[in-house]
C-alpha cells in the first residue's frame, strides 16, 4: 500500500448497485477502514442494501436524497450521513448533475460483507 494516493491510481468501475466506484483505500494492511468515492447519475437510486459493517456518506457534491432503515434526509454537500451496521440504505439522486460522495466503511469493505435488499 502507498503511503501516498492520487485518484489516477485508482480506476472508476460501474457497480452492481447502480453506482461508479473509485476504490481509493481499501486494503489488508488497513483492515479497520476502507474508503471509496462514489458517483451516482441524475435520476439513479443506488440498490436497497445492507453492510456487516459501519459506512458513512461524505457528500462532495451534487444533491440527492439519502434513505437510511425508516429515515430520509435531503443531503448536499458536506453532509455526512452516518449508517450502523446491517441497516437498510440508498441514495437516490435528485440533481441534474453527477452525485459524488465518500463511503468510508469500517470495518474495510468486503464483497461478502454486502447484501443486496433488492430494489
Amino acid at each position: 500500500m502507498s503511503t501516498f494516493i492520487t485518484t489516477q491510481d485508482c480506476p472508476e468501475y460501474y457497480f452492481e448497485e447502480r453506482c461508479y466506484i473509485r476504490e481509493l483505500l481499501n486494503s489488508e494492511q488497513a483492515p479497520g477502514l476502507s474508503i471509496a468515492q462514489a458517483r451516482v447519475l441524475p435520476g439513479v437510486t443506488t440498490v436497497l442494501h445492507a453492510l456487516k459493517g459501519t459506512e458513512i456518506y461524505y457528500i462532495l457534491s451534487g444533491e440527492g436524497v439519502a434513505e437510511v432503515g425508516e429515515e430520509r434526509k435531503e443531503v448536499t454537500a458536506g453532509m455526512l450521513v452516518h449508517i450502523s451496521p446491517e441497516k437498510a440504505q440508498r441514495i437516490y439522486n435528485s440533481g441534474k448533475e453527477d452525485l459524488v460522495f465518500l463511503a468510508i466503511c469500517s470495518p474495510r469493505f468486503l464483497p461478502e460483507d454486502y447484501q443486496s435488499l433488492g430494489a
